[in-house]
């Protein structure tokens, strides 16, 4: 999955926008962050605790976390590990923990 793929997946869920700081992509819903680039082939991802953990058990070898993100909700995703489904799934995570019934909060 690249950067492009992505952003088609994130911008697709509705209230996801995707803004750019210092040149940089980031993903929000309603002025939160889901995602950002961290560099071409990695984004930090904000999910919960429990999924975090879910995610560095089950896939490894897409998912970490740096030191400088162990206290946050956040893990990061590299693209070129090319495991698209648990990058998608991360993302829907993501935008879940940002909404109530599948809709938008507000």
């Amino acid at each position: 999955m690249d950067l492009s793929e992505l952003d088609a997946v994130a911008s697709a869920l509705p209230g996801v926008r995707r803004r750019t700081q210092d040149g940089l992509w980031r993903w929000q819903c309603r002025g939160r962050l889901l995602a950002r680039q961290l560099d071409d082939s990695s984004v930090v991802v904000r999910v919960p605790f429990d999924v975090r953990d879910l995610l560095l058990r089950e896939s490894p070898d897409v998912f970490h976390v740096p030191t400088r993100f162990a206290k946050h909700m956040m893990v990061v995703a590299d693209l070129a590990a090319d495991d698209r489904g648990a990058v998608e799934d991360v993302v829907l995570a993501a935008w879940r923990c940002q909404t109530t019934d599948g809709s938008p909060t507000g």
